[in-house]
């Protein structure tokens, strides 16, 4: 079961980061702990976990009420295969931000990936109807990723209806409904779904790759080397076009 990108890391800071070696001068303890957690959150990005709790835990020291310390400390403490950390860091950003629905939506991705599914999909659900959250349709959908990890099929198809409705053109629910579709033999719908997203929104890689599986499963030789194509052509570096290359020659 592949996890929505964005799920999990919706913290966003990583991006303002530079690699310059010049120290920045700061006007508070607020702002060096704000800085630290975006040093932090890119060296957990790059994997380099050491480097990653150093800054992290500087920033708890700097400035140990900031709800999006914790968050990114919970993240890393996940990373280094301490739950019990990571649930106990999430619960005191809770407590410092309970009104804000994206740590929540952080931790409830967390309780799916622990197996903690009712109460994730529970926290995910009320996120969903939080008027602060800008992106329910994300929620939605990551509700509907959790219940298709323990095969609550029925009730992820119903949130991933719902997350279209919200937004029409998700790209993500309407992978993951098709994908179920697909799963269940469900071949006509998925087809539909995939013809239907791609040509009235912008394709992804993974509806693309979607697109030839569920035509190579209907046995539609034409459509499937079309998606091919238009994956090829539209995203050659990604990594579903370097999966349908592989997948031809080991058939070839």
């Amino acid at each position: 079961m592949r996890v929505m990108t964005g799920l999990c890391l919706a913290l966003a800071l990583a991006a303002c980061v530079t690699t310059s070696t010049q120290k920045p001068k700061f006007g508070s303890v607020q702002d060096a702990a704000s800085y630290n957690v975006q040093l932090g959150i890119a060296y957990m990005e790059q994997g380099n976990l050491a480097a990653a709790k150093e800054k992290l835990e500087r920033a708890a020291k700097e400035n140990g009420n900031d709800p999006i310390v914790h968050s990114a400390l919970a993240l890393l403490y996940e990373r280094l295969g301490n739950p019990a950390e990571a649930d106990r860091q999430f619960r005191i950003a809770l407590r410092l931000a309970p009104q804000n629905p994206e740590i929540d939506n952080n931790y409830a991705v967390y309780l799916c990936r622990t197996n903690r599914v009712d109460e994730g999909v529970r926290r995910l659900l009320a996120v969903a109807k939080n008027p602060l959250y800008r992106t329910p349709e994300a929620a939605y959908t990551n509700a509907a990723v959790c219940l298709r990890s323990v095969h609550r099929d029925e009730e992820a198809d119903r949130s991933l209806i719902t997350a279209l409705q919200v937004r029409p053109g998700f790209a993500e629910a309407a992978y993951q409904l098709a994908d179920l579709d697909l799963q269940h033999g469900r071949l006509a719908a998925a087809r539909t779904r995939v013809d239907g997203f791609v040509g009235r929104y912008t394709a992804t890689p993974e509806l693309l790759l979607l697109g030839v599986r569920v035509a190579r499963a209907q046995g539609d030789r034409l459509a499937a080397e079309q998606y091919a194509r238009r994956l090829r052509v539209d995203f050659p570096d990604s990594e579903q076009t370097r999966s349908l290359a592989e997948a031809g020659a080991n058939t070839g």
